[in-house]
């Protein structure tokens, strides 16, 4: 392992999809953050300046890759070309939005440094941290989905809908996303639990936005997440795990 990836193992893949008015803010923010070797931010073809903004953040620092897509698909369509581009150690998603806090990496990318587990979520819901005040509604359908979730995987997290997904590069790289947008948690969650993967969870702190605020998600997102519950954790139950190697995959 090279002496860069020792000291700055981790890449932070930002899914982005017109955030002009807050992406050069959240990379200011990841690139403060020591643990840092890289940063991907994948453009799922915005309309407004994200991606002119991203370049040229870009051109001035090594640090900051853009990689585009012409067609619109979605968050999880972003992620999948994201951790395909990844080459450090650890990898973890950032919301390209202010909701979570890029200075709380180290509590979710420690214990996969201390090789505790293959997989770490920062949970909104392990402990009361300070936060803003949730929307009831929405706190209620995050906790059905993830007590679904749980039902159906056997695993016991407290908030299997997080942004703040930590991995094991090899890990994540092999394992294939198929959704295109939301069901990415459900479905990557199912497929960690199939495998039998090491899963831990830390608290993180959260500050939620609002739809007029620009928050993408919506009812029918739910539905699809309940759907990808029972597709990749019920229905798929049978399929041979992964073993992680170089060239393994998921079938």
């Amino acid at each position: 392992m090279s002496q860069s990836a020792t000291n700055q193992p981790l890449s932070v893949v930002i899914p982005a999809y017109n955030e002009a008015a807050t992406v050069a803010q959240v990379i200011d923010a990841v690139l403060a953050v020591p643990l840092v070797g890289e940063i991907i931010v994948v453009d799922d073809c915005s309309s407004d300046r994200t991606p002119n903004i991203v370049q040229a953040i870009s051109d001035s620092n090594e640090k900051v890759r853009l990689l585009r897509h012409e067609v619109n698909q979605g968050k999880g369509a972003a992620l999948r070309t994201g951790f395909q581009g990844a080459t450090l150690p650890f990898v973890i998603v950032q919301d390209a939005d202010l909701e979570y806090d890029p200075n709380e990496f180290p509590l979710v990318v420690q214990p996969l440094i201390d090789n505790d587990c293959d997989v770490c979520y920062g949970s909104r819901y392990l402990r009361n941290n300070p936060r803003r005040v949730l929307r009831f509604w929405h706190t209620m359908g995050n906790r059905f989905l993830t007590t679904l979730s749980n039902m159906v995987t056997d695993l016991y997290v407290t908030d299997m809908e997080t942004c703040y997904k930590a991995f094991r590069r090899e890990v994540i790289q092999n394992i294939t996303i198929e959704e295109n947008r939301f069901g990415f948690e459900p479905e990557v969650t199912a497929k960690i639990a199939r495998r039998k993967l090491r899963v831990m969870e830390v608290a993180v702190s959260y500050y939620p936005r609002s739809v007029v605020e620009g928050k993408h998600i919506g009812w029918k997102d739910g539905v699809r997440a309940i759907y990808c519950i029972y597709k990749y954790g019920l229905f798929r139950r049978n399929e041979n795990p992964m073993v992680i190697s170089d060239d393994s995959s998921d079938t």
